[in-house]
């Protein structure tokens, strides 16, 4: 069965920092693509950062600067580092993971992403 384990959300004070973790196994692809998303109360779930199984990845302008990506392949396990964070970030936190081919939405973010993980939740205070 595919698993993907998201942890590491907390509540923090603007401009503090938190790294989310996403633990993903039993993926029945070798090249595989996994995307970090949020979604706050009252709105659209957004796509904030993505990164294949070759280390490229994507960042929305909204956190670029702020928020790094990154992945451990052996572990299989992607890394959100989440600095000089906002209010506005507070949200539930959730990862994703699919095949990193046969894909035809660009960039990663866009993918329909065929495995999803529970959420982890992000409060920053002001």
């Amino acid at each position: 069965d595919v698993q993907l384990q998201a942890s590491g959300g907390g509540l923090v004070q603007a401009g503090g920092s938190l790294r989310l973790s996403c633990a993903a196994s039993g993926l029945p692809f070798d090249d595989y693509v996994i995307g970090w998303f949020r979604q706050a109360p009252g709105k659209e779930r957004e796509g904030v950062s993505c990164i294949d199984s070759s280390g490229m990845s994507f960042t929305a302008d909204s956190v670029k600067g702020r928020f790094t990506i990154s992945s451990d392949n052996a572990k299989k396990t992607a890394y959100l580092q989440m600095d000089s964070l906002k209010p506005e970030d507070t949200a539930a936190y959730y990862c994703a993971a699919d095949s990193e081919w046969g894909h035809n939405a660009y960039p990663c973010i866009n993918y329909n992403y065929g495995y999803w993980s529970q959420g982890t939740q992000v409060t920053v205070s002001s």
